[in-house]
């Protein structure tokens, strides 16, 4: 009996020790858990996996911090909300394209809070960037020119447009955001929607070094990473478009004929692009069609912009061109167009150009972008509870229709006016060119409406509709006066058939009824769920 309590003893004092010694291992495996003042995982535990807490309390998660994260970001932290940014990269990026806020961006991003008057709110983000003024646009072809102002007459002396270096505008914009207490930017690379029962509940993502699995969870799932997204796919249909790639390249010690204007030359094949992006640098972009360019490791590129792309250059800005193409410095990026069409799933919302892209010749992007998270800020803001995900999917329906006017007018515009631009041996297109060059050089309301919708300044559908169809009648008035013989009458027939080709299918891809007609779609009038 003695021999059995004994033996009892020494397997209760095993089981224990065991007990203290796993215990003891949970303990110190997290505390190898060391987490930065956010609360960010920087090291896991034996496992691999992050032991560190991850706040519960998140309202809205946010993949991607780019123009439309960043600025949706400050913007939703400014109303309340709790947020937590998701971005691959927060090192300042570096990219030939979104360089350019038209006047009418620049509007929303006084409405947004992202700038105020010079030097009295902190992080304004056009501040300090060296960003500059534009004020409108040159238009060259076959050696001659027109200037283009924004019709800014009716507006403060500081709206403008402006451009800038883009890695500094967004490295301004993630400043901005995470100078929110309730905002919160994290390191990490996104890798799949968390979905339960068809609702989207969060994100599974990589830490910055890629090594940590992190699961992070919240009603609204916002997905703006991008026309690279890889997250899409689930919630919308992306059918994307690349009618051409843009190479860049940076010109300096260089004056633009016409300070602060963007400059744009109709040549052969297609447009080439110059704005300033500092007070010393301008960017230039040329236009090259289809998906591949000519290599540019090779020498191949070199030699095509010397020998094709050049020749087309205004003088003023040949010797800093061929300067920048010696230099090497050149990169290339593709144009690509995407019509939103997105498949509204509870728990998760498309926002960008992860959902919608258009050609990038007008600079119109960041002017949609801003617009939208406009909308989608009015829509969120009598919500107090977002926790109802198959009542606020429903609800937030409405926000594909209500950008539909300003989204689609400016998309159109973009896609028609690269067609229209880029040279073709067909005589009907020439004459379609040459009828826009010389409209727009009447001045007066034949510029201005053109450029109060190319600058976001006033984006109404039914306002692109008639001023494109006025270029045609006007093109085929030139053709047809004073003598209207049957080849001019052929071509000008074939020179409506050829714009109707142009841009009404660009209509139909963005919806007619959503375009024009926004009223008469059911989202539109879709009220707050109560909460």
């Amino acid at each position: 009996m003695v021999y059995q309590n004994i033996f009892g003893a020494v397997i209760a004092s095993l089981l224990g020790f065991a007990f203290l010694y796993r215990l003891r291992g949970k303990k110190k495996a997290r505390a190898l858990v060391k987490t930065d003042q956010n609360g960010n995982c920087l090291k896991s535990s034996e496992n691999g996996i992050c032991e560190a807490k991850i706040s519960t309390s998140t309202d809205i998660i946010i993949v991607g911090a780019g123009v439309v994260g960043s600025a949706l970001a400050y913007t939703l932290g400014k109303e309340g909300r709790r947020v937590h940014v998701i971005e691959r990269d927060l090192a300042e990026p570096d990219r030939i394209v979104g360089e350019l806020l038209q006047p009418g961006g620049y509007l929303k991003l006084i409405e947004l809070g992202l700038e105020g008057k010079q030097g009295v709110q902190a992080y304004d983000c056009v501040s300090e960037i060296d960003a500059q003024r534009v004020f409108g646009y040159a238009l060259y072809k076959d050696g001659k020119s027109t200037k283009l102002p924004y019709p800014l007459e009716n507006f403060h002396p500081d709206v403008a447009g402006r451009s800038f270096h883009h890695g500094r505008f967004i490295q301004r914009m993630r400043q901005k955001a995470s100078s929110l207490p309730n905002v919160r930017l994290e390191q990490g690379t996104v890798t799949s929607l968390l979905e339960e029962k068809g609702t989207i509940k969060g994100v599974q993502y990589k830490s910055k070094g890629g090594d940590l699995d992190l699961t992070a969870h919240a009603p609204l799932t916002i997905v703006c990473d991008g026309c690279y997204s890889n997250l899409r796919r689930s919630l919308c249909d992306p059918k994307v478009d690349i009618p051409s790639c843009f190479v860049g390249l940076v010109l300096e010690n260089c004056q633009l004929p016409y300070a602060n204007h963007g400059h744009v030359i109709l040549a052969d094949p297609s447009p080439i692009l110059f704005y300033p992006i500092s007070s010393a640098e301008i960017r230039c972009l040329v236009d090259v069609p289809g998906q591949k360019v000519p290599c540019i490791s090779g020498g191949e590129m070199a030699h095509y912009l010397k020998t094709k792309v050049a020749p087309q250059v205004p003088p003023e800005m040949y010797a800093a061109f061929m300067a920048a193409t010696d230099k090497g410095n050149v990169k290339s990026m593709p144009n690509r167009s995407m019509p939103a069409a997105p498949h509204p799933k509870p728990g998760a919302l498309l926002m960008g150009d992860a959902v919608n892209m258009r050609h990038p010749l007008t600079g119109g992007g960041m002017t949609v972008a801003l617009s939208d998270i406009v909308v989608l800020r009015n829509l969120l803001r009598p919500l107090h509870n977002l926790n109802d995900a198959p009542a606020l999917c429903k609800y937030l329906e409405s926000f594909y229709t209500l950008r539909k006017p300003v989204a689609s007018t400016i998309n159109t515009l973009a896609g028609a006016l690269y067609k229209v631009f880029c040279a073709s041996p067909d005589p009907a297109r020439k004459e379609m060119t040459q009828a826009c060059f010389d409209y727009l050089s009447l001045g007066g309301v034949f510029s201005n409406g053109p450029l109060a919708l190319l600058s976001g300044l006033n984006p109404r559908p039914l306002s692109l509709v008639l001023h494109f169809c006025a270029v045609a009648v006007y093109a085929v008035g030139r053709l047809l006066i004073p003598f209207p013989s049957p080849r001019r009458m052929w071509v000008g027939a074939r020179l409506i058939l050829g714009a109707s080709w142009i841009i009404f299918p660009i209509i139909n891809s963005e919806g007619v009824r959503q375009m024009f007609f926004p009223v008469t779609v059911l989202s539109y009038y879709r009220a707050p769920p109560v909460n």
